[in-house]
């Protein structure tokens, strides 16, 4: 049987969350802007192809190629499993453009629209676990792809309960590789001025859990709210919960 060392102050410095599926009920509105746009844009190629349209599947398909990658990459990632290559674009190309860029913004466009419609929740147990954290003196850090994080945090009310933000924009600035590689966590590390070593990786992505077992992190928690517990394991989680609460004491965890 796997053991990991106690959460406690004596283990551990820092607690980095991922935001998508593990502080933010966001990661389905995310795969659903995703399934549109992959969609439009494979069924307009199989129509001018004359060729059989094979739609985005939104479980195999997201978790496997997009999920917690930056959204370049993620779109890079999915058309060459479809064995499709383009042009890379440049990060302003409209929406319309045939390119990566162009796909990954056309997709950035639709989950805006999405989120303001329908609004963003953070997840009840994810907010009672961080101010559990913070209470016993862990240093806390939010640690996303997306270049929205700094919205969808005010959205969700839950901006203050952070000391550090490393997103897709801090990313892009300081040149840092995006899951699953770990740079982004080091660099929260960095700022927050702790040891990987100290430091707890919370992740519901494969990317992200492989990103937390390469960047030596002291353990590494994902949050399988997919069903994906299995497959979070089997890229190195140490830990796998259905949601952040049952890491509380008991009588905090009811």
């Amino acid at each position: 049987m796997m053991s990991f060392p106690e959460i406690t102050r004596e283990n551990f410095d820092a607690v980095l969350f991922d935001l998508d599926g593990v502080l933010t009920a966001t990661a389905k509105l995310h795969a659903v802007a995703w399934k549109q746009t992959f969609d439009e844009y494979l069924k307009h190629r199989a129509e001018t192809r004359k060729e059989t349209f094979v739609p985005f599947d939104i479980g195999e398909d997201y978790r496997q190629y997009i999920d917690g990658k930056p959204r370049f990459d993620g779109v890079q990632s999915f058309l060459a499993s479809r064995g499709i290559e383009l042009p890379y674009g440049k990060p302003n190309d409209p929406p319309t453009a045939e390119t990566i860029c162009g796909i990954g913004n056309k997709k950035n466009e639709l989950v805006n629209e999405i989120m303001e419609r329908e609004g963003v929740e953070a997840y009840p147990g994810s907010v009672r676990a961080v101010n559990y954290l913070k209470e016993r003196g862990f240093k806390t850090a939010v640690v996303s792809s997306s270049n929205n994080c700094a919205a969808v945090l005010k959205a969700a009310r839950i901006e203050s309960l952070f000391d550090v933000r490393v997103d897709g924009r801090t990313a892009a600035d300081l040149h840092l590789a995006g899951k699953p590689e770990p740079d982004t966590f080091l660099e929260a590390d960095r700022q927050l001025g702790v040891e990987a070593r100290r430091s707890i990786v919370v992740e519901d992505a494969l990317a992200g859990v492989q990103a937390g077992k390469r960047g030596g992190f002291g353990l590494v928690i994902g949050v399988a709210r997919t069903g994906n517990a299995d497959a979070l394991k089997k890229q190195g989680a140490d830990l796998v919960v259905g949601d952040l609460a049952e890491l509380l004491p008991p009588v905090e965890g009811r």
